[in-house]
């Protein structure tokens, strides 16, 4: 660990623990500084509203916070780049998130951390929340379990359910990408792009960047296995889940190193250090570097540069310029 990575790690601790404890709290909105006060806020007072909502239940988001309540829900199966850290540990993660709904869109947030891994019983304790919660914000959820949990919580609630790995990423690094094209003057339908990852978040990345004119022909995707394709034993099989499948191809490269040889665009969802300066170097012109694993990118933003200083590079990272993710 360099002393810059001490020094972070230090006030990291520091800041989750002092003065209080964590990154959020529970705040009264209400006045409780007397008895007429707290017979309003509770017993007898609290039973008009109750009994208003039993009628009619759109008051609750006039009577209560509902309304702007979101619950950021995870089991902390793929948290960042640290993988499966378990839904305690995750915990910091989930605060944090909390804390960016509250700073930069006003929203309230309870975090919640399950100790459930089977995404049918998963599907069934978010689906219980709905009365009190406005919206859900999946967070962290390992795939392909994600997706599938994803879409049965949208068929079975009434408010929105957004994945924020999936769709959210998903956003930032297309918007990434447009811009970081525009720059270097290349055509969105002629580039050529090498994926590290095939979770949540590099399909639904990759599902847009397609959706807005990138060719599916010219994306190359490797998992913990390398490239996906057709070769593979487990494509042989008929093994690969269905995200997978739409990106697997007919071709000989073999290693990330094959699939970024001459690529335009790399989009890393996966984990640190997988890249290094030779496969850098590799690339094609202007190369735009999207390595969003968190918190430890691809490869860092120096050494990248150090290798192409004509490369663009992004990262997940607030403490480097470019932050995407």
């Amino acid at each position: 660990m360099t002393p810059a990575e001490q020094a972070l790690r230090d006030a990291a601790f520091e800041y989750h623990r002092s003065p209080g404890k964590g990154k959020i709290s529970v705040t009264p909105t209400k006045p409780l500084s007397n008895q007429r006060d707290l017979s309003l806020a509770y017993s007898p007072g609290v039973a008009y509203p109750c009994l208003a909502i039993e009628a009619d239940p759109s008051l609750a988001s006039e009577y209560t916070a509902r309304g702007n309540l979101v619950g950021v829900i995870t089991n902390g199966t793929a948290v960042l780049g640290l993988g499966d850290i378990g839904p305690l540990a995750s915990k910091p993660v989930m605060e944090g998130k909390g804390c960016l709904f509250k700073k930069f869109a006003g929203i309230d947030v309870f975090d919640i951390e399950l100790a459930e891994r089977d995404p049918d019983k998963l599907v069934d304790i978010i689906a219980a929340l709905e009365p009190t919660l406005g919206g859900v914000n999946l967070e962290d959820i390992k795939a392909p379990e994600c997706f599938y949990i994803e879409k049965k919580l949208r068929e079975r609630m009434k408010i929105p359910v957004f994945h924020d790995d999936q769709h959210g990423t998903a956003i930032i690094s297309s918007a990434a990408l447009i811009n970081g094209l525009e720059l270097v003057g290349k055509d969105i339908g002629q580039v050529k792009m090498a994926v590290s990852g095939a979770g949540a978040a590099a399909i639904a990345c990759l599902d847009l960047m397609v959706n807005l004119g990138v060719n599916i022909e010219n994306i190359l995707v490797c998992d913990s296995k390398g490239v996906i394709h057709t070769e593979r034993a487990d494509a042989l099989a008929g093994k690969l889940d269905e995200s997978k499948q739409r990106y697997c191809r007919n071709t000989n490269a073999r290693t990330l190193a094959d699939a970024m040889n001459s690529a335009d665009v790399f989009l890393g969802c996966s984990a640190a250090g997988v890249v290094d300066a030779d496969m850098v170097k590799s690339m094609g012109t202007q190369p735009i570097i999207l390595a969003l694993a968190n918190p430890e990118p691809e490869i860092r933003p120096e050494i990248a540069k150090a290798a192409r200083p004509d490369c663009i590079i992004a990262t997940g990272r607030s403490d480097y310029p470019n932050q995407v993710n």
